[in-house]
C-alpha cells in the first residue's frame, strides 16, 4: 500500500488514538484537520447491520441535505414537450429525448445524474446495459413527473442519493470543509434521519454500527453512534 504523505501524518498525530468523537465534535475536528489547498469534501462511512447480498436487505433511496454537498452537477434529462420546458427552466444541462438516447449510445457520458419522465421510460430502457446504476430509477427518485423540482433540488447539491454497498456501507459526501461544523452535524443528522426510515424490516439486530467522518485529504475520525442516533431521530 503506498504510504501517506506528511501532511495526512501529522494530521494523526493530533488525534488521540481510539476516541470516540461527539458529532459536532468531530465535524469541528475535520475542519481543523483539513490542510489540503483547496476546499476538501467532507466524507462519511456508516456501516449498516445488513447483507445486502439479500434483496430484502438492500438499502436505497435519496434524502435531502438541508445544506447541500457543496458540489455542483451536471444533469442530463429524458423528456418531451411541457416538461421540457420545465427541466430547460430548473437548470438541466442537456435535454433530449431520442436525441439524448443516441447521443449516450455514441458515447457520449458528459454528466453526473439522469432524470426521466416516465412517459419516455420505454426508450430510455434501451441504454440499460450501457448505464447501469447511473439508469434514471424510480426508488431513487430520477423517474418523476415532477422534473422541475428534482433539477433544482439537484443543481443544489440538496439532493443525494445512497446505496449501500457490498459490505454493508453507505459512502456518502455530507458537504465541504468550509461549512460549518454545525452544517456538517445537520447534514449528517438528514443522512441518518433517512437511513432509518429505511432500514428493511428483514435487517436484525444492531442497525448503525459505524459512522466515520473524513475530509478528502484527512484522517477518518469514529463519532459515536448512540449519539448520532439521538440527532436524528429528535
Amino acid at each position: 500500500m503506498p504510504e501517506h504523505g506528511k501532511r495526512y501524518t501529522e494530521a494523526v498525530s493530533k488525534i488521540e488514538k481510539g476516541k470516540i468523537w461527539e458529532p459536532e465534535e468531530a465535524m469541528a475536528a475535520v475542519k481543523e484537520l483539513a490542510s489540503a489547498k483547496f476546499d476538501e469534501t467532507v466524507d462519511v462511512a456508516i456501516r449498516l447491520g445488513v447483507d445486502p447480498r439479500h434483496g430484502d436487505q438492500m438499502v436505497r433511496g435519496t434524502t435531502t441535505l438541508p445544506h447541500g454537498t457543496g458540489k455542483v452537477r451536471r444533469v442530463a434529462v429524458f423528456a418531451k414537450g411541457d416538461k421540457a420546458q420545465a427541466a430547460i427552466d430548473a437548470g438541466a444541462d442537456v435535454v433530449g429525448a431520442e436525441d439524448l438516447v443516441k447521443q449516450i449510445q455514441d458515447g457520449w457520458r458528459e454528466f453526473d445524474i439522469l432524470v426521466a419522465t416516465p412517459d419516455v421510460m420505454s426508450m430510455v430502457g434501451k441504454l440499460g446495459k450501457l448505464l447501469g446504476p447511473r439508469m434514471p430509477n424510480p426508488k431513487s427518485g430520477t423517474v418523476t413527473m415532477d422534473v422541475d423540482k428534482v433539477i433544482r433540488d439537484i443543481k443544489s447539491a440538496s439532493r443525494v442519493e445512497y446505496r449501500v454497498d457490498k459490505a454493508g456501507t453507505i459512502h456518502m459526501a455530507i458537504g465541504k470543509v468550509s461549512f460549518e461544523a454545525q452544517q456538517l452535524t445537520e447534514n449528517l443528522a438528514a443522512l441518518l434521519t433517512a437511513l432509518i426510515k429505511a432500514r428493511p424490516a428483514a435487517a436484525k439486530g444492531r442497525y448503525l454500527k459505524r459512522i466515520t467522518v473524513s475530509s478528502t485529504m484527512g484522517p477518518g475520525l469514529d463519532i459515536d453512534v448512540q449519539k448520532a442516533q439521538a440527532l436524528a431521530e429528535r
